[in-house]
């Protein structure tokens, strides 16, 4: 069985057991934990997280960062002068984070999410180098009144999380879900 597979059953047991209503808004976080050089069969195998999730009979909806960073460069005023001096883009990051909630927000109402739904965010790894997945989390958690679940290229250990084996880890009080 594929690690992805056993990620997928290991998911679907957990999404299965009954929520608990009076939890902190970083407690409702899942991470399911990917080794990054399956991302390609991840996404092949993300609707059969919807089926998970939809079997355990709770709503499903998948919010994607992927594009995110080049829809928030491509709307700023001096996007050009951004190309010409890469430099100056960790100066504006925080706008950027500042995108990010205000697209889930909007997806999230457009969805009409409630407490029983579980909201997939995929395509985390496009954060690398630009924002810490931690920050993200921690802006998006409380607008989700069901559960978070990050899929999330990288590793973890120790009660750490290394997004694309790449950062230091940070410790999060998310729930892990890996394939082991």
């Amino acid at each position: 069985m594929s690690k992805i597979k056993r990620l997928l059953k290991s998911y679907g047991s957990f999404i299965s057991t009954p929520w608990r209503d009076d939890v902190a808004a970083a407690q409702r976080v899942i991470f399911c934990v990917y080794d990054e050089a399956e991302e390609r069969a991840f996404r092949i195998k993300i609707e059969e997280f919807e089926l998970a999730t939809r079997e355990a009979r709770h709503d499903w909806h998948l919010f994607d960062l992927t594009e995110t960073f080049a829809m928030w460069l491509g709307r700023q005023r001096y996007a050009k002068s951004y190309f010409e001096k890469p430099h100056l883009l960790p100066t504006i990051y925080p706008k950027y984070l500042d995108f990010i909630a205000a697209e889930f927000e909007r997806y999230l109402a457009e969805t009409a999410a409630t407490s029983n739904s579980v909201v997939g965010l995929c395509g985390v790894g496009c954060l690398f180098g630009f924002l810490k997945v931690k920050d993200v989390v921690d802006r998006l958690a409380p607008l989700v009144s069901g559960r978070l679940v990050v899929f999330f290229p990288g590793s973890y250990e120790n009660n750490n999380y290394r997004l694309l084996d790449g950062y230091d880890g940070w410790n999060y009080l998310a729930v892990p879900i890996t394939a082991e």
